[in-house]
């Protein structure tokens, strides 16, 4: 399904913050372990803030992705060589990918110098995930383009977040879509069961689209902890705070569909219930000036991109920002 480009101001999803959804959110049971052993090794690998010009309280582009194919037939589809192009973009730029869930709760551990950025992808289309005969991503698949990326540029990390519906990825199968994509670390979000629009339901029928896209997920990948929504054509439901808690759902961030990047999930200005996405587009698309191109390169020049110091446990920044640090994370606070 396609979203419209919707500016931001028309999506407020401030509300939300009232719901309990927190950027301070403890990790899902079972990941403590693993968490500890990456923030250990990220601390010894951490630099000197000054040295690596750190700014954790900079801009994340969090860039979403429908369709690829060869015959682009709108504005969120692009084909396989386009994305392949963006990837080794980013990598070059020393962007290294996270999840949403790592992103939206603060768990960033990347190397000292690094921006992250986050890969997100709709719809649950079949470009993006389908397995060969032999339980291997099949060619220009969005999957097998991330491993090829990787392989190129080792520090680029092949993680994303699929936001996907009830009928995931129907030429494998959800069952073993979902599978294959826990398996290899990247996450499973949710994008309502059917892809409904949310702001033309009733309060109770918009949490029932939610839940229902948390029970299909569940039912093809048992024991798969979903804290992650994108809002279908990126719109709203009523009360807002739906979208973040209801009956058999708790998310802890909630994506609509922007034309900017978001701010650092450490900033006072986060608002985990409505985190903004940039669409993929080159240059030369239509409405190209909300695309990806353009704000790669406008982080670029202007340098207002998060800036990691290698290290998990701290926040670190210019002292001149100080007053920016949202209070949740104030203990973790490394100025200089």
């Amino acid at each position: 399904m396609r979203h419209p480009l919707v500016p931001l101001c028309a999506l407020a999803g401030a509300a939300l913050l009232a719901s309990g959804c927190s950027p301070g959110s403890s990790p899902a049971a079972g990941e403590g372990q693993a968490a500890a052993s990456a923030a250990a090794a990220g601390q010894a690998a951490a630099k000197d803030p000054a040295e690596v010009g750190a700014d954790e309280l900079g801009q994340v582009p969090v860039l979403m992705y429908h369709q690829l194919t060869e015959k682009p037939a709108s504005v969120y589809d692009r084909t396989p060589a386009d994305f392949r192009a963006e990837l080794e973009r980013l990598a070059r730029e020393k962007y290294v990918p996270v999840t949403a869930r790592d992103f939206q709760t603060g768990r960033i551990d990347i190397p000292a110098g690094t921006h992250p950025v986050v890969l997100t992808f709709d719809d649950s289309t079949n470009s993006q995930v389908r397995l060969g005969p032999d339980g291997a991503p099949a060619r220009d698949t969005a999957i097998a383009i991330m491993a090829e990326t990787a392989k190129k540029y080792p520090a680029f990390k092949p993680v994303a977040t699929f936001f996907v519906n009830a009928d995931a990825f129907s030429t494998t199968g959800p069952a073993k879509a979902l599978a294959w994509l826990k398996q290899h670390g990247y996450e499973v979000g949710n994008h309502t069961d059917r892809h409904q629009n949310l702001s033309s339901l009733d309060e109770a029928g918009a949490a029932k689209a939610i839940a229902g896209g948390v029970q299909a997920i569940v039912k093809a990948a048992p024991g798969t902890q979903v804290t992650s929504l994108a809002l279908p054509f990126g719109a709203m439901p009523k009360p807002a705070g739906v979208a973040a808690r209801g009956t058999g759902y708790r998310n802890d961030g909630v994506y609509l569909v922007g034309a900017n990047p978001s701010v650092s999930p450490f900033a006072k200005s986060f608002t985990p219930g409505g985190i903004p996405r940039i669409r993929s587009a080159g240059p030369k698309d239509p409405d190209a000036e909300f695309g990806s191109s353009r704000w790669l390169d406008k982080l670029s020049a202007g340098k207002n991109w998060y800036v990691s110091d290698g290290d998990p446990n701290t926040v670190a920044f210019p002292r001149a920002l100080q007053d920016q640090v949202a209070p949740a994370f104030a203990k973790r606070a490394r100025p200089y």
